[in-house]
C-alpha cells in the first residue's frame, strides 16, 4: 500500500495527538479511579479482621482464628485452627454489591461446605444458609458476629431443623485479640 508524503504527515500528526491525549495529565486514562471495594458496605465486616484467640462458653480456648483482608479489600479470608486436634477450616467472606448481601463460603478438613448469606442486623453480622442434616432433612444455620466494647467479638452459631421455629446453639465463642 502506497501512502503519499502528505498522508504520512497527516497520519503522523494524528498519532502524535493521540499520544498526547493518552499521557497528558488529567486525561481520562490517567485519572484515579475509586477502588472496586471502597464503598462503605464492603467495610461492614472489617470489625472481624485480626488474629484472635477464641474461647468457648466455658472459658476454654477453642482455637485461633486469623481474619485477613485480601484482594484489595474485597475479600475477608478466615483461617481457623482448633485447639482440639487437627480440625481446621477456611472461609471467604465477600460483600456482593449486585445482590446487596454478604456471602460466606466455609470449607474444612472434614469435608464440610457451608454457604451463608446475610448482612448487618443492629450492628451485628448475621449470615444464614441451609445444608442437609444427618437425617437428610434441611438444617438452617445462622451465625452471628457481634462487635463488643473493648475490641472483642462474640460469635454464636445456631441451627434449626424446622426452618427457624426452634433453634439450638452449636457454638458460643468470644474472640479476643491475640497477643
Amino acid at each position: 500500500m502506497y501512502v503519499s508524503g502528505s498522508d504520512r504527515r497527516s497520519l503522523s500528526a494524528l498519532f502524535a495527538a493521540l499520544a498526547v491525549l493518552l499521557v497528558a495529565p488529567g486525561a481520562p486514562a490517567q485519572q484515579a479511579q475509586q477502588p472496586p471495594c471502597a464503598a462503605d458496605a464492603h467495610r461492614q465486616f472489617d470489625f472481624w479482621v485480626g488474629t484472635w484467640e477464641v474461647t468457648n462458653a466455658q472459658g476454654n480456648v477453642a482455637g485461633v482464628n486469623q481474619i485477613t483482608s485480601i484482594l484489595g479489600g474485597c475479600v475477608l479470608l478466615e483461617e481457623w485452627k482448633s485447639n482440639a486436634g487437627p480440625y481446621a477450616g477456611k472461609s471467604f467472606n465477600v460483600y456482593d454489591a449486585a445482590r446487596d448481601t454478604w456471602h460466606q463460603t466455609w470449607v474444612d478438613n472434614g469435608g464440610l461446605l457451608l454457604q451463608l448469606d446475610g448482612g448487618l442486623v443492629d450492628g451485628s453480622m448475621v449470615l444464614e444458609g441451609t445444608r442437609p442434616g444427618p437425617d437428610g432433612g434441611e438444617v438452617l444455620h445462622r451465625i452471628t458476629w457481634e462487635p463488643l466494647k473493648g475490641g472483642n467479638v462474640r460469635q454464636t452459631w445456631d441451627t434449626s431443623p424446622d426452618g427457624g421455629e426452634n433453634w439450638t446453639q452449636q457454638f458460643n465463642g468470644l474472640y479476643s485479640p491475640s497477643e
